[in-house]
């Protein structure tokens, strides 16, 4: 299974990449909104981590992106911020879980 993970805190994008490699599972990263979605949109991926806070674009308009390209991935908002607002958005941006 290859994943991708798209976070841009250093240490968190290292960790998670880590976990998932030992779990037996292929996982590329992004540090940015602009990379992930360009990676989300050339490869073919089983499943996404994204994060919302990312710079050049936040993970709202990468997902939304993705969404309207008829992207179908599944796609797994991995964030800090715990807003109602926050995750309506994400929800509605086409997600498919967020934590």
């Amino acid at each position: 299974m290859r994943l991708l993970v798209v976070e841009d805190d250093p240490d968190l994008n290292r960790q998670l990449v880590a976990a998932l490699e030992e779990a037996g599972y292929v996982a590329d990263s992004a540090k940015d909104g602009e990379e992930g979605h360009f990676l989300g949109d050339t490869e073919p991926y089983d499943a996404v981590i994204l994060d919302l806070g990312l710079p050049e674009m936040d993970g709202v308009t990468v997902l939304e992106k993705w969404r309207r390209d008829g992207r179908t991935m599944p796609v797994l908002i991995l964030t800090a911020r715990d807003r109602w607002s926050d995750k309506v958005a994400g929800f509605d941006a086409g997600a498919d879980d967020y934590v």
